[in-house]
């Protein structure tokens, strides 16, 4: 007799034993909602248990169907997205995913969201994705947001924090250092803070954040009008230069590579690892390649594992780590990952990071 039917009596129990998470879907076309719920609904751990057109008859859901996550359209009639997401968040906060289309306005309006609190976005299928590519990352930030640090979220979209004061000692000027950073899950808000700390003179910055194509130009390009370092979507073949941070273009990888002193980019297509085209693992394992102890690396919040084995195999080049600690992470997933693996030299909360950072990049080797 086989084990197997009680091997997966035990898996059907303990997946009952777990209630499912609630989702309520907002949006104005009755196709795109259709299309999302039978999705989802073929997920053991997902129940969609509401749909709504626009945001009046979602208030009412809400209220009364109490769901655990929010998919959300932006551009919506009677009320748009963006000013329901902002009332949400006020006066009933709850974890949202915008699920937008590829215009420049929604990218636009996508960043503005996730400054006023959503954890996460995505692009409705026919854009970038096919159903079922659209279907497969929405499951998995469906159940990222379902273990969102709610009160971070609430935290972050309240009155603004007088900004630190930026301790910006002098960097040694060469341009053998380089800081790769990694993100998913509440890493748009993370990012935005660490890199308006770094000073004009940082060395060069490698970025991965988990978002579709044609949201990180919009998302680099915000950046870019907060920071002092110049940030932009890398391009294949880009120099990494003292003063400015590349952000890996959505659905693409990217790998550092070298040619005598200098360092840059090769962006490419290829499979994805941990189901993320650009994955934080391929960048970081180029780095511990090709930078080795020049290099520092810093994982931030995000689900899952990206960038855990790759900060280890910085750290074994001879590279320093940082990992956000818990209390500071939207989701307590890829930092909590390295640093089981013993990945992380030091673990810090995000306000200190850029801190951290200038101080450990004065310590490199080169």
């Amino acid at each position: 007799m086989t084990r197997y039917p009680i091997v997966n009596r035990i898996e059907a129990e303990r997946a009952m034993a777990e209630p499912k998470i609630r989702v309520l879907v907002v949006d104005d076309s009755a196709i795109v909602r259709k299309i999302i719920s039978e999705e989802l609904s073929r997920e053991s751990d997902i129940e969609v248990v509401g749909t709504a057109p626009d945001p009046f008859v979602a208030r009412d859901k809400i209220v009364q169907l109490k769901p655990d996550v929010i998919t959300l359209d932006l551009e919506m009639p009677r009320m748009d997205g963006l000013t329901f997401l902002k009332k949400l968040m006020h006066y009933y906060p709850l974890p949202v995913i915008i699920v937008s289309s590829l215009t420049p306005k929604a990218s636009s309006l996508a960043m503005e969201a996730l400054e006023n609190g959503a954890v996460e976005v995505l692009c409705k299928p026919g854009d970038a994705y096919s159903v079922g590519d659209m279907a497969f990352q929405l499951k998995d930030k469906i159940r990222a947001a379902a273990r969102t640090n709610l009160t971070r979220i609430v935290a972050r979209t309240g009155s603004p924090r007088p900004p630190l004061p930026r301790v910006s000692p002098a960097l040694s000027q060469t341009t053998q250092k380089l800081i790769a950073m990694g993100a998913s899950t509440g890493g748009t808000e993370a990012l935005k803070e660490v890199l308006t700390g770094m000073p004009s003179d940082s060395p060069g910055i490698v970025i991965v954040q988990h978002m579709p194509p044609h949201f990180t130009a919009a998302f680099a390009k915000r950046l870019n009008q907060l920071c002092q370092i110049e940030v932009r979507e890398a391009k294949d073949g880009d120099s990494v230069l003292q003063g400015q941070a590349l952000v890996a273009p959505g659905n693409f990888h990217m790998l550092l590579k070298r040619s005598g002193a200098r360092y840059y980019v090769a962006v490419k297509d290829g499979p994805r690892v941990h189901h993320q085209r650009p994955a934080v693992d391929v960048l970081f394992n180029s780095v511990a390649q090709y930078a080795g102890s020049n290099a520092l690396g810093v994982l931030l919040t995000g689900m899952g594992a990206d960038g855990a084995k790759g900060l280890l195999q910085m750290k074994e080049a001879g590279a320093k780590t940082i990992a956000q600690d818990e209390q500071s992470c939207v989701v307590f997933g890829m930092p909590k990952e390295a640093i089981k693996l013993g990945a992380a030299d030091r673990i810090v909360p995000l306000e200190l990071i850029s801190r951290e950072i200038i101080t450990m990049a004065n310590s490199l080797s080169g």
